[in-house]
Parts: structure tokens; sequence; C-alpha cells
């Protein structure tokens, strides 16, 4: 045998052995280090919205592994900055605005457009930062893409943009069906879940101070957040006109009886059955206002001494303290994300008027622990509570078969990015 083919030799074996140790059905690209520009930070007053940002760049950095990373943060927060620079020490974070004809007012920023190999457009409700991707397009050539994002009404701006990027990944299939009936077809179109089912950072230390201080037990209390079916932004950031304002405000009193009450028969099932505790917590700002009103208060004499409650927070501690819970349940759609990834089950309420992103439920397999509002029973949720409480091993096992989907498709997304790339 000659030197040659002796090395042909190797090198089939090798490869072989790579795809089968791994169990894939097909080699992945090799994945070289790159320069990744990511856009994210909404808004800061949503542990959600803020949980996109660290969920996305734990996704890059597992799967790109010695990457240079670059954070365009839109929002401003010294806490979450912060948070962001204690779990990401290496990720570097730089601000700056795009103008009326796309260039922009930071050195900072256009730097890193120069240095980069591909920007990358965060989870979120829509195309978010379309302004700062379409900088992007007139500054250079280079690959742009979207990774789980909400794509529902599609202007002809929009369209001719997303044309041109070369990877959009919704962050639910009914997206796909959008961008299909609106024409889209160019870039590369997959379902990538919220990169919020990636979140991984945690402050254990102030969940277990809060817990001590309110008698919690691990896994002995549940977690409920309330939420109107209209976000009150006019409380965050005035500007409405007062007519808007009143619409919104008698659509919310419509409802926020009708569907807490759903919430709270689960809560009295809960306390009544089990005698363990629940906490009362909030996703957003403004859900601290309403805990009382809608979930505390109405509650029977014999259960309220079982419940506490939590003022606003930041998802690491959220994290941690939802690890420790037996399940959650919530009318917020990210706040039961964040409980599936950090091992506890989660229920989600969903209202008609939460937009088509709670679609990612269905298409992780869910279907068991999503319920359409207006289409249950306060029993019907009870109901599934108490099954959860009963077969705590089935469920676990049905929790972590969505959080493994989810990471299959965020493999398929970032091995999609290194073939255009390498």
């Amino acid at each position: 045998m000659n030197k040659r083919n002796l090395i042909s030799i190797i090198l089939s074996v090798s490869l072989l052995l790579s795809a089968c140790g791994n169990g894939k059905e097909k080699l992945q690209h090799e994945s070289k280090p790159l320069n990744i520009l990511v856009v994210s930070g909404w808004q800061d007053i949503n542990i959600g919205d803020i949980a996109h940002t660290p969920g996305l760049l734990h996704v890059l950095q597992t799967k790109f592994p010695g990457s240079k990373i670059v954070l365009w943060k839109l929002s401003e927060s010294e806490q979450v900055e912060a948070l962001l620079k204690k779990n990401f020490p290496a990720v570097e974070i730089v601000y700056g605005h795009t103008n009326k004809d796309y260039t922009i007012d930071s050195p900072e920023v256009n730097k890193a457009m120069v240095e980069a190999d591909v920007f990358i457009h965060g989870s979120g409700p829509y195309v978010v930062a379309s302004d700062c991707l379409e900088a992007w397009r007139k500054k250079t050539a280079k690959p742009f893409g979207v990774f789980g994002v909400t794509i529902d009404n599609i202007s002809p701006g929009l369209k001719d943009l997303l044309q041109d990027a070369s990877f959009v990944f919704t962050r639910e299939t009914e997206s796909i069906e959008r961008l299909k009936k609106a024409g889209v077809t160019n870039p590369y179109i997959l379902f990538v879940p919220d990169a919020t089912f990636a979140l991984n950072i945690r402050d254990d230390g102030k969940a277990t101070a809060f817990m001590e201080e309110n008698g919690l037990e691990e896994r002995s209390f549940i977690c409920v957040i309330p939420r109107l079916r209209k976000t009150p932004y006019w409380l965050i950031r005035p500007g409405q006109s007062e007519e808007e304002i009143k619409k919104w405000e008698d659509w919310n009193n419509r409802w926020k009886e009708v569907d807490h009450a759903k919430l709270r028969e689960a809560i009295i099932r809960w306390v009544r059955t089990t005698s363990k505790r629940v906490l009362v917590c909030p996703e957003m700002t403004y859900q601290v206002d309403i805990m009382d009103e809608l979930l505390i208060d109405p509650l029977p004499d014999d259960v309220k001494p079982f419940v506490t409650k939590r003022g606003y927070w930041l998802p690491d501690e959220a994290a941690s303290l939802y690890s420790k819970a037996f399940c959650l349940l919530s009318f917020e759609c990210h706040s039961p994300i964040i409980a599936l990834c950090n091992g506890t089950p989660a229920i989600y309420l969903r209202q008609p008027d939460d937009t088509i992103k709670g679609q990612m439920y269905y298409d992780l397999g869910y279907d068991q622990w999503v319920f359409e509002i207006e289409h249950t029973t306060g029993s019907q949720i009870a109901d599934r509570l108490m099954e959860i409480y009963a077969g705590y091993d089935t469920a676990q096992i049905y929790r972590k078969n969505g959080i493994d989907k989810a990471w299959n498709l965020y493999e398929q997304g970032a091995e999609y990015i290194k073939s255009i790339l390498n």
C-alpha cells in the first residue's frame, strides 16, 4: 500500500467515525472562528425582552467557539449591561443610532460593521432593527439575517430587505406562512425558536435568599404571572392620545377578571390539594401593580396565607427561582420559556391579543401545556396542573423533549450560517 492510499484510508475512517460518533446523519461544517455582529436588546422593562440577548449570545458562543462577538445593543440600561458583562465578559457591547439616510452615528458600530463577517438580528416580536440591517446592506455586501423573529406584517420595504438577506430564521412556523404569502422566497428560511430557549444565566444567591425569606421550599411552590390583554405602554412611555388610551383600558377592563379568574381557580386547587405555596411574580414592570387586584385579593381566606409576591427583577434571578419551582403558570409568553429551559414544567395561558409568537409552543411539541384562554375553563387549567403534580417524572421527559428540539433547530441554523461563511 502506498503512502497516498494509506492517508486516504485514514481520512475516510476519521470522517466516518466523526459522523457516527456524534450521531449525525451528515457531516457538519468545520467551524472556524468568525467575527459576528449582533443587534439585539429592544427594551429593558420586560425580562423576556432582556432574555433574548443572553440566549442568543449563549447559542453563538456554543455553536461558533472561539469567534469574536460584538453586541450592538439598542436599549441602554446600566443594570442590563452589567448583567451581560458579568455573564459574557468576552462580548464587546457597542451603542449607536441609525440616521434617516442609514448612516450610523457611532464610530464603534461602524468599526464593528467593517470587521464583522456576518450581521445577525436577534430574536424579537418583529424585525425591530430593520433600519440597522438596511444600514449594513448599504455599507457592505457581506451576509446578514434574522434569528428567531416573528414576522407578521410585511411591508414592501421589509420584503425587499428580507429578499436580500442570507437567512431568515423565524421563531414559529406561522411566520413562514406569512413570508410565503408575501412572496419572500430568496433567503434560506427556517423555523429556529426564540433564543430565550437557550437562556443559561442564573443568580442562585438572590433566588435562594428570597426563598428563605419567604418560606419557599424547592419544588414545593408554583409561580404565576398575570397579564392584561393590551400592554399599557402609555404608563411606561407616554405619548398615546386619550382616545387611544381609553379604548385599550376599556378592552383590558372587559377581559382582566374573566381571564384571571381562570388562573385563580388553578391557584385555589393547588393550595387546597397540596397545602403548598404560590409565588405571584412579574414578567413586565407594570404587572407588579396588578398582582393584588387580579390574583391575590380575590382569593378565598384559606388560600391567601399560602401566597406571596415578588417585585420586578432581572432574568438571571427569575431563571434561578423558576428552576426551584414545581411549575409555572403564565399569561406572558417568555417566563414559561425561561422555566422550561431551566428544568421546570410550565403552562402558557395564551391570550388572542398576544401575537402569533405563541405558535412556537405547538411547533416544539408543547401542545398539552398551552391553553387558548378564551376556549379554556379554570377547571381545565387546574386539572392539567394536578396531572403534572401526579406524574412529575413524565412531565420532565415531556419538558426536555421540547428543549432538545429547540437546540436541534439552533444547530441547523448555525450549520447553515457556517456553510455560507466557511
